[in-house]
């Protein structure tokens, strides 16, 4: 298992969308919100994603697939 830690940046067209709810459900990954910001036109979503690695990277793609800007922040927190 492991944790990496992302900013993801979503446009208005997603803001009402439950992207978050798809991400645990369909890739099996656990986010971990550590900072958020979202209002009617846009938001940002700072967060650790944590879960098989394969999975976390499946989950990356999907997300980038889906109009989301993912920004890495660092390393692996935990691995």
């Amino acid at each position: 298992m492991i944790d990496v830690r992302v900013k993801l940046t979503f446009p208005e067209s997603l803001v009402r969308q439950p992207f978050m709810a798809v991400l645990v459900r369909e890739h099996d990954v656990v986010p971990n919100i550590r900072r958020a910001n979202v209002d009617d036109r846009e938001g940002w979503i700072v967060c650790e994603l944590g879960g098989a690695p394969a999975a976390v990277e499946a989950a990356i793609v999907w997300l980038r697939a889906e109009g989301i800007r993912v920004d890495l922040l660092g390393d692996v927190v935990d691995g």
